[in-house]
């Protein structure tokens, strides 16, 4: 009986078969990502398929018939996990983004690695490679290694290991053009002599590309950057999936590059700029703010204490939180929860205003918030949030500064114009808590800051937090 079923569903048969399971499972998993509530069950089952995918690809002959391969296949893994485990565990929130951006970077590396030892595979058979196996190894290797170098410069720019603003110079214009024209005279090298030669130097350029493609880029984009990055990295395993026959790889890795690039367009769409706008502007490159408390029209800000502040809140009827990269830097999502919970219990109608592209990452807030048992009824996206508004008593904003300002609405001329903002500025009263009169990502001024019915709260967000959770206490 055993012969039999053996015979009628041989191992190849079950591996596609468990391949399908594992992409039904990716499927699955990115559908839990779209939504906050179901985004935890979402990432397990992707886990999941992953894993059950790796497993089954141990029953390859490929992996399985030396010793010498099984072991340096475990051995890999064991690293990885070494490595991923202790990293993933110890992040901080706001680190979340460059450790996305390495991780990705990694991936684009190893789908590199994958194409050109298939093509030196085949040449040490003998055989020539055929033309379309040469295609999808330039392909790799090009796609691999932007994606490789422009997650690490994405990653050095977030960790503040180098200038966070758009890095220009004279000539750089020209410059990618002859990189860009010199990885393609390579490229059609390699196809039509099939030598490995001209790989590498394929290689090399796109080493080349991938930095100087995103030199440019500043702080503020950079979300934007490894997005895309991510979408080029699964395009790279796609590749590699075509040169290795494995239709897992192909699908997993058009998934990946599919949804990176929808959410590309969404980060894109959410900024009010197009993705080469994005890419090429060198936004954020030149600082117009003053930086000081007297800037717009003579105007100066107003600056409050916690205990008046406690009361506006205390006997506010809807209080709208407005949170920003700065409450993620101060870590002070647990402490604004306990205020939130306080006014609640005092019968305000708290909620939290989330823009698309607050803080580093999109979801940035509402994973940070989570993590603070933040009710997701609570969280509200911009466009819900936004016709609220104006009915609030209290806008009370954390940490944020471009996503509230009102010059993407009323300055034509300014860097931001266009983009949709939380229109704070439509409360009856505005609460700012800001470390200091520095400007956010796009380097200008916020004219909110020097409005009216505005008043700011210095220092850090967490212990300002704390000090109006003590202060309402008593209000």
């Amino acid at each position: 009986m055993s012969a039999l079923l053996a015979a009628s569903f041989p191992l190849s048969t079950w591996r596609a078969t468990i391949y399908l399971v594992a992409i039904i499972g990716f499927v699955i998993a990115l559908k839990g990502l779209s939504s906050p509530r179901h985004a935890r069950r979402g990432n397990l089952v992707g886990a999941a398929a992953a894993l059950l995918a790796i497993a089954i690809t141990f029953s390859a002959s490929s992996v399985t018939h030396s010793t010498r391969n099984l072991g340096l296949a475990l051995g890999a893994m064991a690293l990885g996990t070494a490595i991923a485990v202790p990293a993933a565990r110890m992040v901080k929130m706001t680190a979340m983004p460059q450790m996305v951006a390495i991780f990705n970077g990694v991936g684009g590396a190893a789908a590199a690695l994958v194409s050109v030892t298939e093509l030196l595979h085949v040449h040490s058979t003998g055989v020539s490679p055929a033309t379309y196996e040469v295609v999808e190894a330039v392909l790799g290797v090009l796609i691999g290694c932007v994606s490789f170098a422009g997650s690490a410069i994405a990653f050095a720019k977030l960790q503040e290991l180098m200038a966070t603003r758009p890095i220009v110079y004279k000539g750089q214009q020209p410059i990618n053009a002859v990189v860009g024209l010199g990885i393609l005279g390579l490229g059609l090298a390699a196809i039509v002599t099939g030598s490995t030669a001209y790989v590498f130097g394929v290689l090399g350029l796109s080493l080349v590309l991938g930095i100087i493609f995103v030199l440019p880029i500043g702080g503020a984009d950079v979300p934007v950057l490894i997005s895309l990055l991510n979408s080029f990295t699964g395009l790279a395993v796609a590749a590699s999936g075509f040169t290795l026959g494995n239709s897992l790889l192909i699908v997993a890795g058009t998934l990946v590059g599919a949804s990176g690039m929808l959410l590309t367009r969404l980060m894109s769409k959410a900024m009010g700029r197009s993705l080469p706008n994005i890419l090429f502007s060198a936004f954020g490159a030149v600082v117009t703010a003053t930086g000081t408390a007297e800037g717009l029209d003579g105007k100066a800000v107003k600056s409050s204490t916690p205990e008046d502040v406690s009361v506006l809140l205390s006997y506010a009827r809807k209080v709208v939180i407005v949170p920003g990269y700065g409450l993620a830097v101060a870590q002070a999502q647990h402490v604004v929860k306990e205020l939130a919970d306080s006014l609640s219990a005092k019968g305000v109608d708290v909620f939290y205003a989330i823009h698309p592209v607050a803080g580093r990452m999109p979801g940035h807030m509402n994973v940070l918030l989570a993590e603070a048992n933040v009710p997701y009824d609570e969280l509200k996206e911009m466009d819900e949030a936004n016709p609220e508004m104006p009915t609030a008593d209290v806008a009370l904003v954390v940490g944020a500064n471009d996503t509230v300002n009102p010059a993407a609405v009323d300055s034509p001329g300014s860097p931001i114009y266009g983009m949709p903002i939380i229109h704070a500025d439509q409360a009856q009263h505005i609460v700012f808590l800001k470390r200091s009169m520095r400007p956010g990502f796009a380097g200008i001024d916020n004219a909110l800051l020097f409005d009216d019915k505005t008043v700011l709260l210095f220092g850090d967000a967490k212990d300002t937090l704390q000090k109006l959770v003590a202060a309402v206490a008593v209000a």
